[in-house]
């Protein structure tokens, strides 16, 4: 699955370069820390806990002025995710994956996601003229992530013991679409090599959550079905080279 996922997003990016192949086209490689977060549109199930996170990939900006281009890429985010509390039990994750006699998870229980992303960003780079060895630039971008693969662990009384690291995969669902903004700089060490530096805020706008469960909601005497909407947001610190 995870070799269909890579090769799929290989074949969107080699595409969208061909588009414009007749264009400046400038190919580089990223190594960018991160910090993550999950939140959900449901007041009682609220955001407590970041993931630190790596984003791995290769870049490419094609230039149709000269400070003006299409950004693109193909890489791996690593460790998305974050830790969201749950104020009402409930059956939030299949309960075979919980320990042995229990299949429902109590009040403010703590479920946290590792998620990995294959992911396609598209954006649009624009950036000052040269400044000495320098120039500063703007990025606002989405990105198409494809799902590979998702670790859980949940944390609270009553599960016996923490429930580390299972594999959460069909709790997660495949695709990942977030828009964001990002800035920096590009600091010239050769006529053809920039250093990239700079940071970026991305915002997750689709909903990663199964929304299979139920929740045990007080004064209701039939469980309530869970349907909020979980993503994924994150800050990161941009690290690169490109040619």
């Amino acid at each position: 699955m995870k070799r269909k996922i890579a090769i799929s997003a290989a074949f969107i990016l080699t595409m969208i370069i061909s588009g414009f192949a007749q264009n400046d086209v400038r190919f580089g490689f990223q190594v960018s820390p991160t910090v993550n977060w999950m939140s959900t549109n449901n007041n009682r199930i609220n955001s407590s806990g970041t993931n630190l996170g790596l984003k791995l990939g290769m870049t490419g900006d094609i230039y149709f002025r000269e400070n003006y281009a299409v950004s693109t890429g193909l890489g791996f985010w690593f460790n998305a995710g974050g830790t969201l509390l749950h104020e009402y039990g409930g059956i939030y994750w299949d309960p075979a994956l919980l320990p042995p006699g229990i299949d429902t998870m109590p009040n403010m229980v703590k479920l946290k996601y590792g998620i990995q992303f294959v992911e396609i960003p598209i954006g649009l780079k624009m950036r000052t003229k040269e400044f000495g060895y320098n120039r500063y630039y703007i990025e606002p971008a989405l990105t198409l992530g494809f799902k590979t693969q998702a670790r859980g662990t949940a944390t609270g009384n009553g599960l016996g013991e923490e429930v580390e690291k299972i594999n959460i995969r069909n709790e997660v669902n495949p695709l990942n679409l977030s828009w964001g903004i990002g800035g920096g700089i590009e600091r010239s060490i050769s006529e053809n090599t920039s250093l990239i530096l700079g940071a970026a805020f991305q915002i997750g706008f689709a909903d990663l959550t199964r929304n299979r469960g139920q929740a045990f909601v007080p004064n209701r005497t039939e469980p309530v079905r869970e349907d909020s909407q979980g993503k994924v947001s994150g800050i990161i610190l941009r690290a690169g080279i490109i040619f």
